[in-house]
């Protein structure tokens, strides 16, 4: 609310509260209630939700009760309408001891430079969020000293936060007075203005330390401590999401406020942008226009630091539903915790949060043999390890019955109770009475309502939800954005936020802000560590991945057998080669082609909180590695173990013919291994990955140069070059030299020589489309990593 020209104003007054102090400009007004969103809120169950509110009314102020079940009290008088002033003391919901303000002058301004009262300067509007109402320590600056900061028991400002190391920083007094903050390796890292520190770093008045999930701040001859308990708020100004070079856009000026411990569900129609509002809202796909203030901070500009705090459980389950419930979290809490944190600790965390969802006696069970809604219940749990004070949902309820989609709800309407905003993307409308807030977005992406779920459907004009949704898709020409933007639910619901500072040219161009670098909890020899533990338990689990990697070199190596009889002879050899070729390829393809397209949800949200994708790359290299080599040395000694090569003087070129077989099928396995990683990484859907396995098998066959003549054949020539099996038929040619077992056309080939540069030439070649496969796999996945992190 503005005064109006040569109205007089309502004089700047400041609301104290056992919480802290909200300063009354006289161009706004302030809501009163247990909503979240109140710029007053009380938990108290005595207050209503929307209690009373505080407006300027020409030259004084006027208190206004809405309707409150328990009424307002004014100096001791129950009032509906009163006017307020320096001294006025109220009540809320009891006359006697309901929730009490005290109305006071305003405070004197602050000297520069710090313009917000004493609070972090990077901060807008410290004393609307839940983070920076006032420091949770106080503390004396050092002088001349340093003060040690992390977990350790015996650090002189002790965090008790498992995301913080036990040696985290310390805090330098230097001799000409000024402080500079000092990162000791940490894990997490420690955070200067949202920057990472790099060694040391200056830190003058009014600067934020981010230290896991507290903030330091020097305020005169303090040191102030703000601690993420939380309660955080969130708010969203003008996000915009265009593609096709602003040709379509995605999202339309979204703005609104979410207010803590808030459960806020979001639906709206196919297309209209509940996708890209989840990945602008947790800073994985930043907007292209517009900010969102993570309790007061840029959330793109300190992403590194506050990402941690952002918790996102995708429509799919981030989860190897092979593990048991406590294992699969066990490794999580590996991955995500600092590397000096004791098993001792992280299993208590892990053991709390399972207590927190209930799942208790589903703690041993695997986690493919729960039902939907506790698979939620676990991929939920996941999240919760870090203590995420947003939460964000996509879909969760998608495929349950409608109990569990109660359930589940419910679940999030505790979780929301508990501390934490929980935002949660749906297309059911069964459940949305347990949210506070319900944000509904019409096709385009603009905003169609905002507000209480239980007033929505009147605001439409219908009756069922199915005809609200049906209206979206057939009435396109109806400004649904416009309507909503000119009611009094608008004013009430989002203007609350009218007093904000206005964008910044830097959130107004969010995409140009360069992400910085973020810290990983675990070295990256850590996280190969873990990843191959968890990996091979994976795969142990896995019966039929088992089967048919046992089974599957005998099958292959009995029919090398059967086609080589005694010995390699002018009617078997060139077979029994063959049948090697083929084998090697198909175990070592079928064994990876399906790896990381079925992990790849779970891999983009680990990727997103710090995991390596190198180190990610080589645990399936190194335990697929092992498995694919056994399997060739299982094929090749079943195979021809007895068998005579008839090899030149019964000896191969370096080592005995067996041996340099079972080199090449081995180093043709691990090569087709990570061909088959490559299919995978390439593909969008599991199920096309088998169709392109037997077409790649028919590849190595055509090309292997058993069947064709390939030399001095053009462009057919060239193209088995890339074909791993071309070189591995060759080695082994080589090794029993082929031409002089069974002469002819096919094995005219050079590459067949029993020469030993060829033999060397020929398994460096095999070496060499490894690492190239490697490589061109760890370009794709990092096609496949939110947009934050390939930047």
């Amino acid at each position: 609310m503005v005064q109006r020209p040569g109205v007089p104003t309502a004089p700047q007054l400041v609301l104290v509260t056992d919480w802290g102090a909200t300063e009354m400009a006289p161009d706004r007004i302030y809501h009163v209630g247990r909503d979240p969103l109140c710029e007053i809120c009380f938990e108290d169950a005595r207050v209503s939700w929307h209690h009373a509110i505080l407006r300027p009314d020409g030259d004084h102020w006027t208190l206004e009760d809405e309707g409150s079940t328990n009424g307002t009290w004014a100096d001791g008088h129950r009032v509906h309408e009163w006017s307020v002033g320096v001294g006025t003391e109220l009540r809320f919901g009891s006359v006697d001891d309901g929730p009490r303000a005290a109305v006071v002058g305003p405070t004197p301004p602050a000297p520069p430079p710090e313009p917000d009262g004493g609070r972090p300067s990077r901060i807008s509007n410290a004393a609307m969020t839940g983070t920076f109402r006032q420091p949770t320590t106080v503390r004396p600056l050092p002088v001349r000293t340093a003060v040690r900061i992390g977990r350790s028991p015996d650090s002189d400002l002790v965090v008790d936060d498992l995301t913080v190391s036990r040696r985290h920083a310390e805090l330098h007094a230097l001799a000409d007075g000024s402080y500079r903050i000092v990162d000791l390796g940490s894990h997490n890292g420690t955070y200067l203005n949202g920057t990472a520190v790099r060694g040391a770093a200056p830190v003058t008045e009014g600067d934020i330390v981010g230290i896991g999930h507290s903030v330091f701040c020097l305020v005169g001859d303090q040191l102030q401590e703000f601690v993420d308990t939380g309660e955080v708020s969130l708010d969203v100004q003008d996000l915009t999401v265009t593609v096709d070079k602003g040709r379509k856009t995605l999202l339309d000026g979204i703005s609104f406020p979410v207010g803590v411990k808030c459960l806020l569900a979001v639906v709206g129609p196919s297309g209209a942008g509940k996708s890209t509002l989840l990945g602008a809202l947790t800073g994985l796909r930043p907007a292209d226009r517009g900010t969102v203030l993570y309790d007061g901070r840029d959330l793109y500009r300190d992403y590194a630091e506050l990402r941690s705090r952002i918790g996102l459980v995708p429509q799919d389950d981030i989860l190897h539903t092979q593990l048991t419930v406590r294992r699969a979290l066990t490794y999580a809490a590996e991955l995500r915790f600092p590397q000096d944190t004791a098993d001792a600790e992280r299993q208590a965390r892990v053991d709390e949060v399972i207590g927190e969802l209930g799942l208790e006696q589903r703690a041993d069970q695997p986690i493919h043999s729960l039902s939907g809604g506790q698979r939620k219940r676990v991929s939920v749990a996941l999240e919760l390890l870090t203590k995420p004070s947003l939460l964000f949902l996509d879909e969760p309820t998608s495929g349950l019955d409608p109990g569990m989609d109660r359930s589940v709800m419910n679940m999030l309407r505790d979780l929301a109770d508990d501390g934490r905003t929980v935002i949660v993307v749906t297309h059911s409308v069964l459940n949305l009475e347990g949210c506070d807030r319900l944000l509904v977005l019409a096709p385009g992406g603009r905003i169609a309502y905002y507000g209480a779920p239980g007033e929505a459907l009147a605001f439409f004009g219908f009756e069922q939800w199915p005809e609200a949704f049906e209206a979206f898709e057939n009435d396109r020409a109806r400004d649904w954005a416009g309507e909503y933007r000119d009611s009094p639910l608008y004013r009430r619901n989002v203007e609350v936020t009218a007093g904000r500072p206005p964008l910044t040219a830097q959130a107004e161009r969010a995409a140009d802000v360069p992400p910085q670098p973020a810290h990983k909890a675990q070295s990256w020899g850590s996280q190969l560590s873990t990843l191959i533990r968890r990996y091979a338990a994976v795969l142990r689990s896995d019966r039929t991945f088992l089967v048919i990697m046992i089974g599957l070199p005998f099958v292959m190596g009995v029919m090398t057998r059967a086609l080589s009889g005694s010995a390699l002879t002018l009617d078997t050899a060139l077979n029994a080669l063959f049948i090697l070729c083929v084998g090697g390829v198909l175990m070592g393809a079928a064994n990876a082609v399906r790896e990381l397209v079925k992990e790849r949800v779970i891999y983009q949200r680990e990727r997103s909180v710090g995991l390596s994708r190198s180190a990610y790359l080589m645990s399936k290299v190194v335990v697929l590695g092992v498995v694919t080599v056994v399997q060739a040395v299982v094929l090749t000694v079943v195979g021809l173990a007895g068998v005579k090569t008839n090899a030149p003087n019964g000896r191969g070129l370096f080592m005995p013919p067996l041996i340099e077989i079972t080199l090449a099928v081995a180093l043709l396995s691990l090569t087709a291994m990570l061909l088959g990683l490559l299919i995978s990484a390439l593909v969008t859907k599991e199920e096309v990955t088998m169709p392109l396995l037997v077409l790649l098998t028919i590849v190595q066959v055509v090309f292997c140069g058993s069947l064709l003549k390939l030399t001095g054949v053009p462009v057919i020539e060239q193209l088995a070059w890339f074909v791993p099996a071309r070189w591995a038929m060759a080695a082994m040619a080589a090794t029993i030299d082929l031409g002089a077992i069974m002469p002819g056309t096919i094995t005219e080939d050079p590459l067949f020589n029993h020469e030993a540069h060829l033999w060397l030439i020929e398994m460096g070649l095999l070496v060499a489309l490894a690492v190239l496969f490697g490589l061109l796999v760890s370009r794709l996945l990092r096609r496949h990593e939110p947009t934050i992190m390939r930047k």
